[in-house]
C-alpha cells in the first residue's frame, strides 16, 4: 500500500486462539464432496449400473408428460392461457400430466413423505413453500396436483419441462420489462381473489435457491392479494445433500448426476395449517410474509435471516469478476452493518487518503480493529477477521478485505473497480504498480488468468520500466478488442443486462 498524509500507527497484537466467533450463516454456499472411497466406488458402480435405467425411464415419462400437456394446450393462444383456468378435458389431462410426473421422481429414486393437509384453493388461494433450494422442489407442485407458479418467463423455452409449466398456467416474470413487477403483483392478485376456478397460485417466496440452514427475506408478491396462505416446508433429510443447488456449490449436472446414483432420496413436505391474515397484515404485505416465515421458520427449526435476492446479485457480480473469498462477501455486507462501518465508509476514505502500515498483507486482529476503528471485544468484529482468516493464522491480507469492500459498493463498473484495485495493491506508491501487484489487482477485478496478466503488462510497459500506471493500462486496453466492453457498455446497460442475467463476459481469457 502506498505512503499517506493521513497515517494510522497499529499497536499491540492478537493470536487466532485468543478469539472463537461464533458461526455466521451464509446461505448461498453449498459444498458437496464424495469423501470416503466406499462412496466414490458406489458412485461409479451405480452410475454404470443404474444410472442408464433412472434416465431411460425419466425421459419415458416426460416425453409422454410433454405429449399430453401439448395435447392439452392445442388451440389455445397465450393469451386465452392467462384469461381463464382451463376446464373439461384439458383440467382432467392435466391430472394426468401430474401422475406421469410423480413417476419421474420415483423414478429418480425419491420416497416422498407428505405431512399435514394440503388444503383447496378455497381454502387458501395462495401456497408459500420454503426454504427454495433446488430444482427438486417442483415435487411439491406434483403432490398438489399443478397449481400455477411464478417463473421467469424464460422457464417457457426450456425444451420438454417449458411445455409441462406452461400447462399450469403460470404467472410469468418478463425481467426485461419495466413494469414486470407491478404486472405481476396485479395478476397474482387478480387470480387469488378472482371467482374462476384458477389453480392455486405456488409461490417460492425467498426468490432465490439457499442451502435451507435458515429462512431468507421473503419477497412480499405472495402476500399482496391479502388472502389465506397455505405454508409449506420442504425437507430433504439425506446424508449426503446432493439436491441443493446453490450460488456458490456444484452445477446443476453434477447434482442431477450423484442424486440419480443414489440407491434413494427422502424428501418430505409438510403441509403447515392455512395462515390467515389480520387486518394489520392486509393492509401491511411485508409484516404479512414475516410473519409467516416466522412460523415456517418455527416448524422446521432454523433461523430466519435479513439475507435477500439481492445479496445473491452480489455474490454474482463478486464472482464474475473474482475477487477475493466472493462467496463470503454476503456476510462480510452484514457484519458491515451490523459494526455501522457502512455509515462511516471508513474503507473508502482509508484508500483515499492512502494507508500506511508494516504490511499490508500480514495484518494482526489488533491490527484491523485499531485501523477499522471497531470495538475488538465485539463478536461481529471477530467475526468479520475470521473470513479473512481460512487458515487459523491469526494474520489476513488487509488488501484482500478493502477491494472486497469496496468493489462492490456503489455499483461501480469493473473498469472503476480496477482503479481501486490498482490503489489498493501499489505498494511501490505514487501510482506505479509492479508485475506482481498488476496481476493482483487485474485477476481480483477483470478474472484475467496470471498469464494472461503477465502479457498484458508486458505489451502495457513499453519503455520496459518494470511498473506501469492505471493510466498505462487503459491507453493500452483502448485499442483492444478483447476490452471493448469495459468502454463501450455504460452502468445501466450492465445493470440491464445483469438484470436478465445476461451478464457482460469481458474477456476470453478469464479464470475458470
Amino acid at each position: 500500500m502506498s505512503q499517506t498524509k493521513t497515517k494510522t500507527k497499529f499497536t499491540g497484537g492478537i493470536s487466532h486462539e485468543e478469539y472463537t466467533p461464533e458461526v455466521l450463516l451464509n446461505p448461498f454456499v453449498h459444498r458437496l464432496e464424495l469423501d470416503t472411497t466406499y462412496e466414490k466406488i458406489k458412485t461409479y458402480i451405480l452410475t454404470v449400473i443404474l444410472l442408464p435405467i433412472r434416465v431411460s425411464l425419466i425421459c419415458f415419462f416426460v416425453i409422454t408428460g410433454w405429449i399430453f400437456a401439448s395435447i392439452g394446450l392445442w388451440g389455445l393462444t397465450e393469451e386465452e392461457l392467462r384469461q381463464k383456468p382451463l376446464e373439461g378435458w384439458r383440467n382432467r389431462l392435466r391430472s394426468v400430466c401430474c401422475a406421469l410426473i410423480r413417476c419421474v421422481f420415483s423414478a429418480g429414486g425419491f420416497r416422498i413423505r407428505v405431512l399435514g393437509r394440503p388444503a383447496s384453493r378455497k381454502e387458501a388461494p395462495v401456497v408459500a413453500l420454503a426454504p427454495h433450494s433446488s430444482f427438486v422442489d417442483s415435487v411439491a407442485m406434483v403432490i398438489m396436483g399443478g397449481p400455477s407458479i411464478v417463473a421467469k418467463a424464460e422457464t417457457a423455452r426450456i425444451p420438454f419441462f417449458g411445455k409441462l409449466i406452461n400447462f399450469t398456467q403460470p404467472v410469468y416474470v418478463w425481467r426485461d420489462d419495466p413494469d414486470s413487477r407491478h404486472n405481476t403483483i396485479r395478476e397474482i392478485v387478480q387470480r387469488a381473489t378472482s371467482d374462476l376456478d384458477w389453480p392455486q397460485i405456488l409461490i417460492f417466496p425467498e426468490g432465490t435457491c439457499t442451502n435451507r440452514s435458515c429462512l431468507i427475506t421473503f419477497k412480499p408478491g405472495a402476500f399482496y392479494p391479502g388472502v389465506p396462505v397455505q405454508p409449506v416446508c420442504i425437507r430433504y433429510p439425506n446424508r449426503l445433500d446432493t439436491v441443493t443447488w446453490t450460488w456458490e456449490g456444484p452445477s446443476a449436472l453434477k447434482l442431477l448426476w450423484l442424486t440419480l446414483t443414489q440407491p434413494y432420496s427422502n424428501c418430505e413436505i409438510e403441509f403447515l395449517p392455512v395462515y390467515h391474515p389480520s387486518e394489520e397484515e392486509k393492509r401491511d404485505p411485508k409484516l404479512f410474509a414475516n410473519n409467516v416465515r416466522a412460523v415456517m421458520a418455527k416448524a422446521l427449526g432454523i433461523p430466519v435471516t435479513d439475507y435477500t435476492y439481492n445479496d445473491c446479485k452480489l455474490m454474482k457480480k463478486a464472482k464474475e469478476m473474482n475477487l477475493p473469498l466472493a462467496p463470503s462477501l454476503v456476510e462480510v455486507r452484514k457484519l458491515r452493518n451490523k459494526l455501522g462501518l457502512d455509515k462511516t465508509n471508513i474503507e473508502e476514505t482509508l484508500v483515499e487518503s492512502v494507508l500506511s502500515c508494516r504490511d499490508c498483507s500480514k495484518v494482526s486482529y489488533m491490527e484491523f480493529v485499531s485501523v477499522l476503528n471497531i470495538p475488538p471485544n465485539n463478536v461481529a468484529s471477530q467475526q468479520l477477521f475470521k473470513i479473512y482468516d481460512k487458515e487459523n493464522t491469526g494474520m489476513i491480507d488487509f488488501r484482500d478485505y478493502f477491494l472486497g469492500v469496496l468493489a462492490i459498493s456503489k455499483e461501480r463498473t469493473p473498469l472503476e473497480a480496477l482503479q481501486v484495485a490498482c490503489k489498493i495493491y501499489d505498494r511501490i506508491g505514487y501510482g506505479r504498480l509492479c508485475p506482481e501487484d498488476f496481476c493482483k489487482a487485474v485477476c481480483h477485478t477483470l478474472a484475467l488468468s496470471k498469464e494472461y496478466a503477465m502479457e498484458v503488462f508486458e505489451q502495457a510497459d513499453r519503455n520496459q520500466l518494470g511498473y506501469i500506471t492505471f493510466e498505462n493500462f487503459v491507453n493500452y486496453a483502448q485499442k483492444k478488442a478483447e476490452f471493448a466492453s469495459l468502454f463501450s457498455l455504460s452502468m445501466q446497460e450492465k445493470m440491464t443486462q445483469r438484470n436478465v442475467e445476461n451478464c457482460p463476459n469481458y474477456y476470453d481469457k478469464k479464470i475458470d
